[in-house]
């Protein structure tokens, strides 16, 4: 596929902001990039390694890894980032190759910037450059690394 975004990045043809925090033959587990601008500290992509647009379209093998990776990292990006919930989202509307947003929100988020997209408006929203995305990142990996049995 070419012109998917998703599987150029899995090819190595594009750079994301961030490091590797979990692969297997089914998931890859990254940061969101966004371009050079700051990014959003957490947000945090599941692609499906197989180019496939939908969740209706994962084997049963490829939706329990996605399953049991969404939960891990949800529950690592609570006991690492300190996040108080975690938005989940799968849209495919922008690239029709699943992946799956993990969006966190952080204590004292005022309630009207509850939601995966109103997080990014509010003016205290954890933003960071790569060397802060790297750290979010190794952070998560090193958790899933350590607690491989949970």
């Amino acid at each position: 596929m070419e012109e998917c975004f998703i599987c150029n990045k899995h090819a190595g043809n594009i750079q994301a902001s961030g490091v590797m925090i979990y692969e297997d033959e089914y998931v890859y587990v990254g940061h969101i990039d966004s371009d050079g601008a700051p990014n959003y500290l957490g947000h945090i992509m599941i692609d499906l390694k197989r180019h496939a647009p939908t969740l209706g379209d994962m084997t049963i093998e490829e939706a329990q890894a996605f399953g049991v990776i969404m939960a891990r990292v949800s529950k690592a990006i609570m006991e690492c980032e300190k996040a108080e919930h975690i938005y989940a989202l799968v849209s495919g509307n922008s690239v029709p190759h699943l992946h799956m947003h993990l969006v966190p929100r952080y204590p004292n988020t005022p309630k009207q910037y509850w939601g995966p997209n109103d997080v990014y408006d509010w003016e205290d929203a954890p933003m960071g450059d790569n060397s802060e995305v790297v750290k979010v990142c190794t952070r998560i990996k090193s958790y899933l690394e350590n607690n491989a049995d949970e």
